[in-house]
């Protein structure tokens, strides 16, 4: 059956939902949302929602150890099959940074890889998260999705100021090496795969200065696909706010169609 799969770092959802959140979902045609950075406990991610879970949407969430950090969630028109809450590390299995679900013969994951700092115990924290979730998707098979923020820039069309962030977190050398690993194993950047050339479509920008109005941004929101799933993907988008001040995230949310 056709998908329709969104991904949106949240930035808070107690505070996205308060910005716009929720009419987004009202006006959605997905039927998967991904959100990640939900920053709040099981029930106060389910309080925010409130009004769209009463409208039919189904929540799966995997909150964090930490309070106010991280925290991911699927968002889904149908209660999914299964849930499983991280992909079998000890060092992360309760820092809501994974969650997936069965749909139908569909598994659709949510991640949230953290930012990291190079040079510090922060990045080496984030190269052990790739290690470890990196060997999980290998192992694999069927049609999978990942989705998330991967706080990864993979290639100079990715960001806009590549040449100012070469030794910046999300544009490492180690880091872009990680995403050509998982593509050798068989993953599909379905939205770089639609459209090869195209600087971005980015899907974050800072709140700084004028990144947003300048499309200074980043693609670091990404849908990793694999099996006959992958070869499905025939339209996506970067739902980018018309307007600064409509943006209810830092990041837009990246919408693929499977057909």
């Amino acid at each position: 059956m056709p998908y329709i799969i969104s991904t949106v770092n949240v930035n808070g959802v107690r505070a996205a939902t308060g910005k716009g959140m929720l009419a987004w979902l009202a006006a959605t045609e997905a039927d998967i949302v991904c959100v990640q950075e939900t920053r709040a406990t099981d029930e106060q991610v389910r309080a925010a929602l409130a009004p769209a879970l009463d409208a039919g949407w189904w929540l799966s969430h995997a909150e964090p150890e930490s309070k106010g950090r991280a925290g991911v969630g699927i968002l889904s028109r149908r209660a999914p099959h299964a849930v499983r809450i991280g992909f079998g590390s000890s060092e992360f299995g309760a820092s809501g940074r994974y969650l997936e679900a069965d749909f139908d013969h569909v598994t659709v994951a949510s991640v949230y890889v953290h930012t990291g700092e190079a040079g510090t115990a922060r990045q080496d924290e984030k190269y052990r998260f790739l290690g470890e979730l990196g060997v999980s998707m290998t192992a694999r098979t069927g049609d999978f999705v990942v989705s998330g923020d991967w706080n990864i820039a993979h290639t100079e069309l990715d960001l806009k100021n590549w040449k100012g962030n070469l030794k910046s977190a999300g544009f490492l050398p180690e880091e872009r090496a990680w995403i050509d690993e998982m593509l050798a194993a068989g993953y599909v950047d379905v939205v770089r795969r639609l459209y090869p050339e195209v600087e971005g479509p980015y899907s974050w920008w800072s709140y700084r200065g004028r990144a947003f109005d300048n499309d200074t941004g980043w693609r670091i929101d990404y849908q990793l696909a694999r099996g006959d799933l992958a070869a499905r993907a025939k339209q996506a988008v970067v739902e980018r706010a018309a307007t600064y001040d409509q943006r209810w995230s830092d990041h837009a949310p990246v919408t693929v169609q499977y057909r």
